[in-house]
């Protein structure tokens, strides 16, 4: 997942046009190869590329195309945001190289958020399932802690 920040353009954060003009700002930055899909969301984008016989030389130059785009256009990747997840599903899994955008690393981590959904690298509803419960405990927590201090005088 790679993730852009805008430069400062003129529309506040938080301003309800900013999806759009961020949307429409960025409208020209497509994928060449038929190979790797960029998705933008608000002002989140991210690359995904299906890796064919070991050959991820198109992942690796649309990442290179996209951080070279980003400059051209007064966008900054926001690299504390960036990480790479694998999905491979063979049972030797090869070592990759790690993917380096501007002389930086990206970290390879086992799951992550995306627009809400946590995904997994098995693919599996596990770890969405535990941060949804692990929400919902924090929030019926405090639900808690008012009953026992009884802050709620009416019957409820």
């Amino acid at each position: 997942m790679i993730l852009l920040q805008c430069y400062y353009t003129g529309a506040p954060q938080g301003c309800v046009l900013s999806p759009l003009l961020f949307s429409l700002y960025t409208n020209d930055c497509t994928s060449a190869d038929p190979s790797v899909k960029l998705l933008k969301f608000a002002d989140d984008t991210t690359v995904i590329g299906l890796i064919q016989d070991g050959d991820e030389s198109a992942y690796r130059q649309e990442i290179e195309l996209l951080a070279a785009w980003c400059s051209l256009n007064n966008l900054e990747l926001n690299m504390p945001k960036t990480v790479e997840m694998i999905v491979d599903f063979r049972r030797n899994t090869p070592a990759l190289p790690p993917l380096t955008i501007m002389n930086s690393t990206v970290p390879t981590v086992e799951s992550f958020r995306f627009l809400g959904t946590t995904i997994s690298q098995e693919m599996k509803w596990d770890t969405h399932i535990d941060s949804i419960i692990k929400k919902a405990q924090q929030r019926l927590y405090f639900l808690r802690q008012l009953r026992k201090f009884r802050k709620c005088h009416r019957s409820c």
